[in-house]
């Protein structure tokens, strides 16, 4: 109703106990009875759960695109290209009427899906960030490999002991940074190889489903494949931790909406 009953009821009673003020003790007394049937009204229950459930929805899907946004311009690019195929992958099984209830369920899990792609594409945009700032601009300053190079030889000829020890901390600091990207181009590495097995993933489940119109079966293979990256979760948690990654990846958030339906 665009005026709750209960305000009407209120507005009356209020009116009334200006000629007696017994009519707002019993006002009071209706307002009170009146809130506890509507909050123990499975309905209204179920209707205030659902509101809850959209706010809280709508929340994490403009927290998902300002991280979209962050993205350059070909993450951004790849992973719309995949969100779009688990809609078209959706939109099948809408087309062959498969039940409500198993449709939320696969919106659900190719969601997760693309929450840990995103947490993935932020990932490697950080990573690849910090050994750019490590590295500097192009002929500004010697590699690291040279400057190693350069300094070993200076300790192999004759030089005051205080200098020698100077120079091998460089050369052991250096080195330490070396490792660093070396560690790094790994993580890249396998931030690469995750992207990709997560899109070929995507593309055996549309296989699958073009083979198959159970809509329990493609569910559980789903989620089987959310289940089986949750080590991947945990280790984009790590290193987003490590690098300083913002606050929203950084926790579980509710599912990825795929649908426009509210």
């Amino acid at each position: 109703m665009f005026v709750p009953p209960n305000w009407i009821g209120l507005g009356v009673f209020g009116l009334l106990g200006v000629l007696n003020p017994g009519f707002w003790l019993i006002g009071l007394g209706v307002e009170l009875g009146y809130l506890w049937v509507l909050g123990s009204n499975p309905r209204f229950q179920r209707f205030v759960d659902a509101g809850q459930q959209l706010q809280t929805s709508r929340q994490w899907q403009a927290n998902i695109e300002k991280i979209i946004r962050q993205l350059d311009g070909a993450d951004q690019e790849k992973y719309r290209r995949l969100e779009g195929r688990c809609r078209a992958l959706l939109e099948q099984q809408m087309r062959l009427q498969a039940p409500a209830s198993g449709l939320r369920a696969q919106e659900e899990g190719l969601g997760r899906l693309l929450w840990v792609y995103l947490r993935l594409l932020n990932t490697r945009q950080v990573i690849l960030r910090t050994i750019l700032d490590s590295v500097g601009l192009p002929g500004k300053s010697p590699a690291l490999e040279e400057r190693v190079a350069e300094l070993q030889k200076r300790v192999e000829e004759p030089l005051a002991e205080d200098l020698r020890k100077s120079l091998t901390g460089q050369i052991e600091i250096l080195q330490q940074r070396l490792e660093r990207r070396r560690e790094a181009r790994e993580k890249l590495a396998f931030l690469d190889a995750e992207l990709t097995r997560i899109q070929e993933q995507v593309e055996l489940v549309r296989e699958q489903a073009a083979l198959s119109t159970d809509s329990e079966i493609l569910s559980q293979r789903i989620d089987q494949i959310t289940t089986n990256l949750g080590g991947t979760s945990q280790w984009i948690s790590d290193q987003q931790k490590l690098y300083g990654a913002v606050e929203e990846l950084t926790a579980e958030p509710a599912a990825v909406r795929l649908t426009t339906g509210e």
